[in-house]
């Protein structure tokens, strides 16, 4: 997939979810206010952080679209972590916030009973959450984009967050008070976790963190079953935002010509940026090996 098509698909996505994240946010927080519920209210913040998120998001993957020049000869695709480590930060301060806002209540007794109008929107935001979640996981494995993907995850995290809202409204009309302030503590952790995942997953992609062991496995026994190639002497792979490189050395038979031994390094080449798409490109060297006699 090239890279206009991937920008055109992220950016249909980012459309659909920044409106309804947009009209969810007002919702939730409008009724939030009506209703005397913090948890309804924090969650409708967190919703208002996926707006940003997503605009994180789709600037990432419009910069990470530029083609490679002499200043940067290995592309833009790790503009995209970069932003999902933005998004991070913002996932992190909004869970700090929720979490002292929760706390102190707690500590001053300041406790309200919510109404039953906080119930709905609940249950509005936890299906339209997780239908966001599906919409747009499918489009970012489309696309292969792990900014779209943490950007799922936060709708995620989002919908379970209701939950936890929806469990501290209901809790509170039943005479526990304490548990719609104690839900808003909930929803400041799970915030908290996504952030701290998110920004893990990206600073992988900056420190050429290995490719996952099942695609490096994958990769080994397609170069193995490669015509020619006696043994793998090295195989390194480096995450590049959502791309991988490969660096491959193996050695072939020391009699054959310069030309043969480069032929086989042109399949292997080939194989694997055919068989995995997400390989921006594969280094092959080849070298000389002799049987012991």
């Amino acid at each position: 997939m090239n890279n206009q098509t991937r920008l055109r698909i992220g950016r249909k996505i980012a459309k659909v979810t920044i409106i309804a994240n947009a009209l969810l946010t007002l919702c939730k927080i409008v009724i939030g206010i009506i209703a005397h519920s913090s948890a309804m209210v924090a969650d409708g913040i967190h919703s208002f952080s996926d707006v940003l998120s997503t605009l994180a998001v789709i600037i990432g993957l419009k910069l990470s679209n530029k083609s490679e020049d002499a200043h940067h000869p290995y592309g833009y695709e790790k503009f995209e972590p970069i932003m999902a480590k933005l998004l991070a930060t913002i996932l992190f301060i909004t869970a700090l916030s929720i979490g002292y806002n929760a706390i102190h209540t707690m500590i001053a007794g300041d406790f309200s009973t919510p109404r039953r109008v906080a119930i709905y929107a609940a249950i509005l935001s936890i299906i339209t959450k997780e239908w966001m979640y599906r919409y747009t996981a499918k489009g970012a494995k489309e696309i292969e984009s792990t900014a779209l993907l943490a950007d799922a995850w936060h709708h995620r995290s989002d919908a379970l967050s209701s939950i936890g809202a929806l469990i501290g409204i209901v809790g509170a009309i039943m005479g526990y008070a304490p548990l719609d302030a104690l839900a808003s503590l909930v929803i400041c952790l799970l915030i908290g976790k996504v952030a701290v995942d998110i920004y893990w997953e990206s600073v992988k992609q900056l420190i050429d963190h290995a490719g996952n062991r099942e695609i490096v496995e994958s990769i080994q026994k397609d170069i193995i079953n490669t015509e020619g190639v006696i043994r793998i002497d090295d195989l390194k792979t480096r995450i590049h935002a959502s791309k991988l490189y490969v660096d491959v050395e193996c050695s072939v038979d020391q009699n054959l010509s310069f030309l043969s031994a480069h032929d086989i390094a042109e399949k292997i080449h080939h194989t694997v940026e055919t068989n995995y798409t997400n390989v921006k490109h594969c280094m092959v060297h080849v070298n000389p090996y002799q049987t012991k006699q």
